[in-house]
């Protein structure tokens, strides 16, 4: 001791100091000590101490630095950790040091890489049996911690494809336990289990059904499930806490809260795996047990729901949590197409149930959660209600009333965040699957001025609705009574519903980069109505006759034609409050069809002569004569825009002159009466001119 205290003192006086820790670790990233540790694992199998000393080193290197994460990877560092971790152990830290390294390679290294060497069959079968070692073995807070992280890991792992959960029957083991305790059975895994009941065991029961939903994607995995009626254990345990709670007096059982966490962790379970699950779903009768909790859910009996898992967001002291995700099941059941799976909820009076409790208009709540019930109820019932007239019946004057209350909410809100945008939208699909088709419905619709509403709609909301609103007007329009409707409709400054369907056209044209005049007018003859992507997109390559051209797939990518059919409905002619600029769109609007029918040939003509093809003579002159109309075309729609526009000027030049007429006339009375004013004074101020006025 004496040596190394004059060593340190003659190092202080020569003005030496001592480095720092975090600079002996930036040293050794340059070093190959953390794979040479590593690759002395095999070495030391016998000496479990060593061993150890080993571990932790590994453990200090792989959490302070990446690079020591990447050697260690590159050396199958995460494979040859987790195949050491159930040696013979006196000390019982070797499983926490292994666990402890690889997830500092999970959070320091390439999570695909650690992945991929811990998906293997070897390492799949040893986290097997460090985990069932630590769940019959494991009864202190550290054992359970540990016991759950390894799960964490097997689900990480259980995300990679070639993962060998299923073939190592890891999985079926898995699967067995997430029905304990709720369901007895003699299966070695669980005939020896007992549960705490304490938060750790809460967290490996959610741990398991979330790796439910993770394993969901493999079709393997789906077969599992049927085999072990995880469909039965999750709806089992999704139900109310009164219909749920079979227990037994004194037996040891989980707590209220406890209970609430794992009810909604089944339900969002069972929002991705009922689907896949249908028909297991149909046979353990998932939508009356769902409608049951629906109806709890609405029901007034005390019940305060805690509101502290992450399902149980926005749930505090009520049951909307519940609601929420039982209607989320709904949704995703629903959704899935299945005819008899709707038809069934049908018959259970979903689509009453749903009108008929007043969940959108009893409340203004404006919260995320309320939000979202409210729009994935919609969602459910234009799914139900699309292509059955007797179901848009059913949806009758409610379901209306349920429309026009959201429509008159507008859009105001759309970007705020907590989901306005998807309420617009999923009211206005409501509109279109459940109201259009059923002229009692609509003819109700419209009574309670529901066009208006859609047209207010179209005027404040974003570009990205209006495909929506359009459609579903142009299908109302197939309803005589809707059309005097629309041309009644004004906004609050008096523009007409026809000028705001050409304000929108222009503002399409203008977005598609479309060539116009500053009037507006057509600038370029051959192309009309050519947006700028097609221009730019006009190549010599031919494409084969199944894909779409150009021409055809512009329609579906904007409104334009939305537009022009639902002038076809309402007429081009004797139109309200439109302005000359309005006239200028409407001669193109009018002529839209046969400048499309004219692109499209054109097309035609320029895909033959890139292929070579020449057509026969006849085909030719009638191929050339259909190109050159539609360029005539053009030229009349340009001819009679600027025959509007010069009426326009001779208009304004006519009320120019009667503004100078007025304004001569104005002056030449203030001049006469300025006259009249001076006479009069002169007059009676000046005895001599009064004189000769008189006599």
């Amino acid at each position: 001791h004496s040596m190394f205290g004059s060593l340190f003192l003659f190092s202080v006086l020569a003005g030496l100091q001592p480095t720092s820790p975090g600079y002996k670790l930036q040293l050794l990233e340059f070093t190959d000590l953390a794979q040479t540790l590593l690759l002395s694992m095999a070495t030391v199998e016998n000496q479990p101490a060593i061993k150890l000393q080993l571990l932790q080193t590994l453990q200090i290197l792989s959490g302070s630095s990446d690079m020591n994460c990447a050697l260690i990877l590159k050396a199958q560092g995460a494979e040859t950790i987790c195949l050491h971790m159930n040696e013979p152990d006196p000390s019982g830290q070797v499983l926490f040091c292994s666990s402890e390294i690889l997830w500092n390679l999970l959070e320091r290294g390439r999570k695909d890489e650690v992945m991929a060497q811990l998906s293997s069959m070897e390492c799949v079968v040893s986290l097997k049996e460090a985990f069932f070692h630590l769940l019959i073995n494991g009864f202190q807070h550290s054992d359970l911690q540990l016991r759950n992280d390894l799960l964490v890991i097997t689900t990480l792992i259980a995300e990679n494809p070639s993962s060998l959960l299923i073939e190592s029957l890891f999985a079926k083991q898995l699967v067995v336990i997430v029905k304990f305790p709720e369901f007895k059975t003699q299966h070695p895994v669980v005939r020896n289990l007992k549960l705490s009941y304490c938060n750790e065991d809460l967290k490996m029961k959610k741990l398991l059904m979330n790796l439910l939903v993770v394993m969901s994607k493999d079709f393997a995995a789906l077969q599992l499930y049927k085999e072990e009626q995880v469909m039965l254990a999750l709806l089992t345990l999704m139900m109310p806490p009164a219909a749920s709670s079979g227990r037994r007096s004194g037996s040891r059982h989980w707590s209220s809260v406890q209970q609430e966490e794992l009810q909604l962790q089944a339900l969002a379970t069972l929002a991705t795996i009922a689907p896949l699950m249908i028909d297991d779903y149909m046979s353990f009768q998932g939508n009356i047990r769902l409608l049951l909790l629906l109806e709890w859910c609405i029901g007034q009996d005390a019940y305060f729901g805690q509101g502290h898992s992450f399902h149980g967001t926005g749930g505090r002291g009520t049951k909307k949590a519940h609601m929420r995700h039982c209607i989320r099941v709904l949704r995703s059941v629903a959704s899935c197409g299945d005819e008899l799976v709707n038809q069934n909820l049908c018959d259970q009076g979903i689509v009453s149930r749903l009108l008929g409790r007043n969940f959108f208009t009893n409340t203004d709540e404006e919260d995320e959660v309320t939000l979202e019930m409210k729009s994935d109820i919609q969602l459910i019932i234009s799914t139900l209600c699309e292509t059955d007239m007797h179901r848009k019946e059913l949806f009758g004057s409610e379901g209306v009333e349920m429309t026009i209350h959201f429509l008159k909410k507008g859009s105001e809100n759309f970007y705020s965040g907590l989901g306005h945008n998807k309420l617009v939208l999923s009211t206005v699909d409501c509109v279109w699957s459940c109201i259009v088709g059923c002229y009692t419905t609509e003819d109700y619709f419209l009574a309670k001025e529901g066009v208006f509403l859609l047209f207010d709609l179209l005027l404040s909301s974003p570009r990205c609705v209006h495909g929506v609103i359009l459609a579903t007007l142009l299908e109302l329009c197939d309803n005589p009574n809707a059309l005097s409707h629309i041309l009644s409709w004004r906004a609050s400054g008096g523009q007409t519903a026809p000028g705001l369907l050409l304000q929108l056209w222009r503002q399409e044209e203008e977005e598609l980069g479309v060539s116009r005049t500053q009037h507006g007018e057509i600038k370029d003859p051959k192309r009309p109505i050519l947006s700028h992507h097609q221009q730019e997109e006009d190549t010599d390559l031919s494409f084969p006759a199944n894909v779409p051209s150009a021409a055809v797939l512009e329609i579906s990518e904007n409104q334009r034609s939305k537009i022009y059919c639902i002038f076809c409905k309402l007429g081009f002619q004797d139109l309200p409050g439109l302005s000359t600029k309005d006239y200028v769109t409407l001669s193109i609007v009018k002529r839209y069809l046969d400048f499309k029918v004219g692109e499209v040939w054109s097309e035609i003509s320029k895909e033959l002569s890139l292929d070579g093809v020449r057509p026969v003579s006849p085909d030719e002159e009638a191929l050339s004569t259909i190109c050159k109309i539609a360029e005539d075309t053009a030229r009349k729609v340009k001819a009679e825009q600027n025959s509007i526009l010069e009426q326009q000027e001779k208009s304004n030049i006519s009320e120019e002159e009667l503004t100078y007429t007025e304004i001569k006339s104005h002056w030449k009375q203030q001049e006469l009466t300025v006259k009249s004013w001076e006479n009069y004074v002169s007059r009676t101020s000046n005895y001599e001119i009064l004189k000769v006025f008189i006599f």
